[in-house]
């Protein structure tokens, strides 16, 4: 059954590697930080709410579960400004999303204080289109309507793959019309509303 990312599911995950790894946070972000620098490629560039920081570490490792490689600022360019817009800031990550296959939206009930999400948001959209809302929600929901100009974009659940018995990422425009992560990154506009 489709089902959308939950709170809880991200801090226990983010949780899980802190006690398997058996080091403190920041061992364990160096460790992620010097593996992403050695690319110049990702699948997604994750936008998020700094306040979410726990949050986006569980979704980073979810996706990476799933053999993505994913841009976090914070954890691949720790030396940007996240207090204030500057034109460094916005020069790196507009080379990281040039870098990126689609751009994540990771909303949280954090996201609408951000600076940032929407300029990304737009600033992908504008170039590549591969944009879909990553929904984090409180409690258990199969479904996703969006908010304002964000019910636009598909969102993204888990699901178990038919066959395989293995979760996989889901991209969706409706209950009834979607396609596997993949598949969508592909060719993105086929579940643009």
């Amino acid at each position: 059954m489709m089902a959308l990312l939950t709170e809880q599911r991200l801090r226990a995950r983010a949780q899980r590697e802190f006690q398997r790894s058996y080091k403190p946070a920041p061992q364990r972000l160096n460790e992620a930080v010097a593996a992403a620098s050695r690319t110049d490629h990702f699948d997604v560039f994750l936008s998020h709410s700094i306040k979410d920081a726990e949050l986006v570490d569980g979704a980073r490792l979810e996706l990476e579960d799933k053999g993505l490689v994913v841009y976090v600022d914070w954890i691949v360019d720790a030396q940007l400004s996240r207090e204030s817009v500057t034109p460094d800031t916005a020069r790196v990550l507009r080379t990281r999303m040039l870098q990126s296959e689609s751009l994540l939206y990771m909303h949280t009930e954090n996201s609408p204080s951000s600076k940032w999400m929407p300029w990304e948001l737009g600033f992908f959209d504008g170039r590549k289109g591969a944009v879909a809302i990553l929904p984090v929600v409180k409690r258990p929901a199969s479904t996703f309507a969006g908010q304002e100009y964000l019910g636009i974009y598909p969102y993204v659940d888990a699901d178990m793959a038919v066959g395989s018995g293995r979760e996989e990422l889901r991209v969706n425009k409706s209950i009834y019309e979607y396609s596997s992560f993949q598949s969508w990154k592909s060719d993105p506009g086929k579940l643009r509303r």
